[in-house]
């Protein structure tokens, strides 16, 4: 093996207010206490209703795992002293973006310039996966094929069925939102890494962007570390899922490089068709199943998530993360975050469906930390 399949977990999180449910702004004593305990592992994030944090990097999922619990109680912990909550969801069941304030800060500030209105909409929050992959030409190698299980990661992780109130219809409309800025959806391929810079560089150089993190692909080279990032998931509101999800893309990832030392590669299918998946896993989450290409139908994706299971046992048992993984069944049969907050805004009485969705929320970031 040519990689460390190291791990590390980007989450972006919503505060809400503990009284009324809606978003509140993160006050600067918040963001100052936060910082204070985990330094660079905290950060503000576009709006002042959100916050970012990031685990250290890991050399297990178990290690991830308790790091990301560490950064999630201390949000809590310091938030409560606010009579706030953190809630680890896509989309906030009711709140309007047009009713919250900007961070001050320069990159977010030129972010409002160049994208105007689709910016100031940007009221979303995601995670993002890092493996480690120290050979940039192996990055490279590895992203096509990778892309091709986007769409399963996604429609697990659907936790944004409501915007502004109303239901979408969608599992995930954290995407929709998202796929209105530039340089998003499913990366192009690049026949070397060599490539990938004179094409990224040309915007680069005519200063159309800084570096590659205004590239917002569902999966990129990080910019600032050795990894593939996967960024196609919405934040789970359970710990012990976004573990699991991380579990499966860093199992993924050493499948393919088994394959590759036996000279063998997934089949790349065109970005065209992978694009249908990505979009009934956007729509539907786990209910109405995947295109399976090579038998050209349409599976059920609790049998797709089994087949899965099985392709990657090798890889989670020597990684330690079966059981992570094996969870996931969990989520394929008995339904993504989508389906838990409209079982519960469908069991609240009328008019206060949103507000019971919170509280479900607050209670599920809680749950197992």
């Amino acid at each position: 093996m040519q990689s460390s399949f190291t791990i590390g977990i980007e989450e972006e999180y919503l505060l809400v207010d503990r009284d009324s449910l809606a978003l509140a702004a993160a006050p600067d004593a918040l963001m100052q206490a936060c910082r204070e305990e985990l330094q660079e592992q905290v950060s503000p994030e576009f709006l002042q209703c959100q916050i970012e944090v990031g685990t250290k990097v890991c050399e297990t999922v178990a290690e991830a795992r308790d790091d990301l619990s560490r950064l999630r109680s201390c949000i809590s912990r310091h938030a409560k002293q606010h009579n706030l909550a953190p809630i680890a969801v896509s989309c906030h069941p009711f709140s309007d973006w047009k009713n919250q304030d900007f961070t001050e800060k320069d990159r977010y500030d030129a972010l409002q310039r160049e994208m105007e209105a689709v910016a100031r909409r940007m009221l979303i929050c995601g995670m993002h996966v890092h493996v480690g992959v120290e050979e940039k030409r192996l990055r490279m190698d590895l992203m096509p094929q990778l892309s091709y299980f986007l769409p399963h990661l996604l429609a697990l992780s659907t936790s944004s069925p409501y915007w502004k109130g109303d239901d979408t219809g969608l599992a995930s409309y954290r995407l929709s939102v998202f796929d209105n800025l530039p340089r998003t959806g499913l990366p192009p391929r690049f026949a070397s890494w060599g490539e990938y810079e004179r094409t990224t560089g040309t915007l680069i150089d005519l200063g159309l962007i800084e570096d590659t993190t205004k590239i917002w692909w569902d999966l990129r080279p990080s910019d600032r570390y050795p990894t593939l990032e996967a960024r196609i998931c919405d934040v789970q509101p359970r710990l012990a899922d976004s573990i699991a999800l991380a579990g499966l893309t860093q199992a993924l990832v050493r499948m393919l490089m088994r394959l590759r030392d036996r000279n063998l590669t997934w089949r790349e299918y065109d970005r065209f068709l992978i694009s249908e998946n990505r979009w009934r896993a956007q729509r539907y989450g786990v209910t109405e199943g995947l295109i399976d290409f090579g038998e050209r139908r349409i599976r059920p994706f609790a049998e797709l998530m089994d087949e899965l299971i099985a392709l990657l046992a090798e890889d989670a048992e020597a990684l330690g993360t079966l059981d992570e993984i094996v969870r996931l069944r969990d989520l394929a049969t008995e339904g993504t975050s989508a389906q838990r907050q409209r079982a519960v805004h469908d069991a609240a009485p009328d008019g206060t469906g949103g507000a019971a969705v919170v509280r479900h929320l607050i209670e599920e970031f809680h749950a197992d930390l």
